[in-house]
């Protein structure tokens, strides 16, 4: 349990890492600022879920491999256009939170305990 929070702990915090890179222009340092931070609080929510006992480690693994996903497609759709997120992308992006954010919701208050 101890290893599966500390894990996650790392990615967390690497991925703020790798998130933070290169920023756009001023318009566009909120929108970033705003993917990151959603991704950040996402992970925060999943190691509660875990200490707490209200996920699963089955749970859980489904939800880091959705966040990885997330980050990857994120990583590379930035490195295809310089650095930056075009409008539609942000769009995507946001309504794939959106629906990894009720994953976790419901994950966490189901009947499920580790």
């Amino acid at each position: 349990m101890k290893r599966i929070v500390t894990s996650m702990m790392m990615g967390a915090l690497s991925l703020g890492g790798v998130l933070g890179g290169v920023l756009g222009g001023a318009s566009n340092v909120l929108a970033q600022n705003e993917v990151n931070d959603r991704q950040r609080n996402q992970q925060e929510r999943i190691g509660q879920g875990v200490e707490s006992g209200s996920l699963t480690a089955g749970e859980t693994a489904h939800l880091e491999k959705q966040e990885t996903a997330i980050h990857h497609e994120v990583k590379t759709e930035r490195q295809a256009n310089g650095g930056t997120l075009t409008a539609q992308e942000r769009r995507q992006v946001n309504r794939q939170q959106n629906r990894e954010s009720g994953r976790i919701y419901r994950d966490k208050h189901n009947a499920k305990t580790q």
